[in-house]
């Protein structure tokens, strides 16, 4: 799984002119699955996501998680993180898990963050979505389970 953590003062996303989810003051998510993908590697990302420490202190220091603050999160599916673009000028995306797979783990995903984050809001798998970002920072962390530890 890969994901793109953005730190955010507010973050929307919208469906056919409608807002589906959004947040104030957290991280907005990314999240990118492939087909090799498994609840092991979600999991893996998920305790990365809420451990890191990229919010800031009293003092302006990023020593803060997103439970230390009460954040909120904005999770969503975004296949074209698998992107191949190595060749031609056409991205392949034969790297990115198919639908039923995807909307699995993306599914897991959001209700394993549930519990620990105060609010969690998502985009709508599959759709055609608008993402309002006010990014803090700006700050954003790319990760991908394969390489974590």
């Amino acid at each position: 799984m890969k994901a793109v953590i953005q730190r955010v003062l507010h973050s929307q996303v919208t469906v056919e002119k409608t807002v589906i989810g959004k947040i104030q003051n957290g991280y907005t998510i990314l999240l990118g699955v492939c087909s090799e993908d498994t609840k092991e590697d979600a999991d893996k990302l998920i305790r990365k996501v809420i451990g890191l420490r990229i919010c800031e202190d009293e003092q302006g220091k990023t020593n803060l998680s997103i439970q230390d603050t009460d954040g909120e999160l904005l999770i969503i599916s975004q296949f074209t993180l698998y992107a191949d673009c190595r060749k031609g000028r056409r991205p392949s995306f034969v790297h990115a898990g198919d639908p039923k797979h995807a909307r699995e783990l993306y599914e897991y995903f959001v209700e394993q963050c549930r519990p620990q984050v105060k609010n969690v809001e998502t985009g709508e798998f599959g759709a055609e979505m608008q993402v309002e970002i006010m990014n803090d920072g700006p700050f954003t962390i790319l990760l991908d389970s394969k390489e974590l530890a």
